[in-house]
């Protein structure tokens, strides 16, 4: 076990999944990282998962790969994967290098990331909760 800071986190809000990337990972951090959240989708039945990478100022071809590979699992798995937060330059160095998100959907920020999942049939925190309250009407 090592003292040091996180290098990511994993929160839930409802039945989605909140992973914060706080900083750069190298590729044995990041498999781990597509393990972890593909093991917590499963085990908090999520519908959603936006992945936060603001804190990142280079995402690499590997990382672009991994987080593809981590949407399309989650897909698998039942979920929907916003990515969020990607800075100016590292949008603009990876379409560039010819690099992109595939059909993984992007927001701005969180917030426009849970919007987006919240518009989503049965990915959203909001209808998910609402519906499952008794006496609630969709």
């Amino acid at each position: 076990m090592n003292g040091g800071p996180a290098l990511v986190s994993i929160m839930r809000q409802g039945s989605t999944l909140i992973a914060s990337v706080h900083t750069a990972l190298d590729d044995s951090e990041l498999v781990r990282f597509e393990h972890d959240l593909i093991h917590q989708i499963g085990e908090h039945r999520s519908r959603g998962v936006i992945i936060d990478v603001a804190a990142l100022d280079v995402i690499d071809s590997f990382a672009a790969l991994t987080l593809r590979r981590i949407a399309e699992m989650a897909r698998l798995r039942g979920a929907l994967t916003v990515l969020v937060g990607i800075q100016p330059e590292v949008a603009f160095t990876m379409v560039r290098l010819g690099m992109g998100t595939g059909q993984v959907p992007t927001a701005l920020d969180l917030e426009e990331g849970l919007a987006l999942l919240a518009a989503h049939p049965g990915a959203g925190t909001d209808s998910t909760e609402r519906d499952a309250r008794p006496g609630s009407t969709p």
